[in-house]
């Protein structure tokens, strides 16, 4: 591992604006090789950890998203290194404990804030940084899934 300072340039030499199939559609079931209008437009409306993730093309977010993996890892080897492999361990699973630990349901006013104490424990310490997904999460016009829903979700019991 090395102590890397700036990521490395992963500089696309292309882009687009345009999403392409990455398969063609084989219909319906029945009728293989005609087109299924109803299957092909039919989308499941997002889950909650789909809804969380941004999604953007920016060169400069990639950058950003990258610029921060890199100063996470090189704090994380700089610790290795001054006190031994056992403090990047204890904060990694302190960090995951209270990334899994922290559930409220949608329906009691959860999902929409941020996880105040993963931003604390985060190496650097993001609890004074304001995000774009702090202040506009994006569910303001959706439905909340209903407790049950989010139960199985959670439970993976919805299959």
């Amino acid at each position: 591992m090395s102590l890397r300072i700036v990521p490395p340039a992963a500089n696309a030499t292309q882009t687009s604006n345009t999403a392409s199939a990455s398969h063609l559609s084989k219909g319906a079931p029945s009728a293989t090789g005609i087109h299924d209008t109803l299957r092909a437009s039919f989308t499941p409306a997002p889950t909650l950890q789909q809804q969380r993730t941004p999604t953007s093309t920016h060169p400069l977010e990639a950058r950003l998203l990258q610029w921060r993996q890199t100063h996470d890892a090189m704090k994380m080897e700089t610790l290795k290194r001054v006190y031994g492999i056992a403090e990047p361990v204890r904060r990694g699973m302190e960090l995951k404990i209270v990334q899994e630990g922290q559930w409220k349901p949608a329906v009691l006013g959860g999902g929409k804030e941020s996880n105040i104490h993963a931003d604390i424990l985060a190496l650097g310490g993001r609890e004074t940084e304001v995000t774009w997904e702090d202040v506009f999460d994006g569910d303001d016009l959706r439905e909340p899934a209903t407790f049950h829903d989010e139960m199985e979700q959670r439970l993976k019991m919805n299959w």
